[in-house]
């Protein structure tokens, strides 16, 4: 893992490609200070150089073994990860793990063992039967809107689920759910997609930081970029963060100005 950017004296020192320890990359991918009521919430997402945010459907097949460690440091550092229904489905989801490596730190942080996972869905069409509801360590938050089908909301409580409204409708405000999940003390928030999802947070002009992984690979076909869905008016513009490479894979970050 090397440095390339920001450029710094540390930056130098940061040349030599060698394995970062999970220490290093909790540091590189600390959340920013929050105040009082403040938040932050940030996208992952993995794309490849010619742009598909997948391959036969599933990302895992352009990841890579120190992508997937960034992955995990990610999630080790959230209150909450914030998912769509259809990656559940396609991706197979499971509950947050603890990690004896992120312990201490989320202690320090004040936060539980492991995040919470939180399900972005209208619909409520899931498995109520997979891990993900029946055995998590902190209990998954179905997010829906104030119309859903209250048979399938009481099903997903039966289940164990935490039900949030973050809508009037059958669809949810991505803004609102940031606000809702921040009420709830999850106020570091981390997104894996999928496309649709991010995309309706970039049309919300809602996300804060976007954690994107540049595969080195190309796969033509049709495949979906990491954000889909109506296109904004303005593109919405970010500021270089960070630049880390490995194997030829580069982890960026970028924030919001």
């Amino acid at each position: 893992m090397r440095r390339l950017f920001p450029v710094t004296d540390q930056t130098s020192a940061d040349q030599t490609d060698r394995e970062w320890s999970l220490d290093e990359l909790a540091e590189a991918y600390a959340y920013p200070s929050l105040g009082p009521d403040g938040h932050w919430i940030r996208a992952n997402m993995v794309s490849t150089l010619d742009g598909a945010a997948q391959h036969d459907g599933r990302s895992q097949p352009i990841s890579g073994e120190s992508d997937l460690r960034i992955f995990g440091t990610l999630r080790a550092l959230a209150d909450v990860v914030v998912v769509g229904a259809e990656t559940v489905r396609q991706e197979g989801y499971r509950p947050a793990r603890a990690r004896e490596a992120f312990a201490a730190r989320r202690a320090a942080s004040g936060q539980g063992p492991a995040p919470a996972i939180a399900v972005i869905t209208a619909s409520l069409e899931l498995d109520f039967t997979l891990p993900l509801f029946t055995s998590p360590l902190v209990p998954t938050l179905v997010v829906t809107g104030a119309a859903a089908p209250a048979e399938r909301v009481a099903e997903a409580v039966k289940a164990g689920a935490e039900v949030v409204v973050a809508g009037d409708g059958a669809a949810v405000d991505p803004a609102r759910v940031v606000r809702e999940l921040a009420d709830r003390g999850l106020r570091r928030q981390l997104t894996e997609g999928g496309p649709r999802l991010l995309g309706q947070f970039v049309a919300a002009d809602a996300l804060d930081e976007l954690c994107l992984t540049i595969s080195p690979m190309l796969t033509a076909g049709d495949a979906q970029r990491i954000s889909a869905g109506p296109s904004v008016t303005v593109p919405h513009r970010l500021a270089a963060a960070c630049v880390l490479e490995e194997a030829g894979f580069l982890f960026t970050r970028y924030r919001r100005i």
